[in-house]
């Protein structure tokens, strides 16, 4: 199931950027964040896609929601501008950003590729 993240626990599972000005993800799993609102459409298409895969690769990706309407500053800290987007956080390296209702498959692809995680 995935995990809804406020600013503090974005903060202490994700990345402190009020402390650090460099990219340093703090989790040990690589992660998929789901930038949502309650009112968006296209969002509740990737709603249950999120937490079908989050069954999926349980143990292997760690699987967050930010509600942008409660959490504005974590969505203006990644520049935000149209949900769903879905942030894509490898274990090593830069975060990809992926925005629109983006199908199952194709959060399998980024999930493989952006991430190097596969379901057995």
């Amino acid at each position: 199931m995935a995990e809804n993240l406020n600013k503090e626990r974005f903060l202490s599972k994700v990345f402190d950027y009020e402390k650090k000005t460099d990219w340093k993800y703090e989790g040990e799993l690589p992660a998929v964040i789901d930038f949502w609102a309650p009112w968006c459409g296209p969002c509740k298409t990737v709603g249950p896609i999120i937490e079908e895969l989050s069954e999926e690769y349980k143990g292997k990706v760690n699987f967050y929601k930010v509600n942008t309407d409660e959490e504005q500053e974590l969505g203006a800290a990644f520049g935000i501008r149209s949900i769903p987007s879905l942030l894509f956080i490898p274990k090593e390296g830069q975060p990809k950003m992926a925005v629109g209702a983006v199908p199952k498959e194709s959060m399998k692809e980024a999930i493989e590729k952006e991430l190097d995680v596969t379901v057995a």
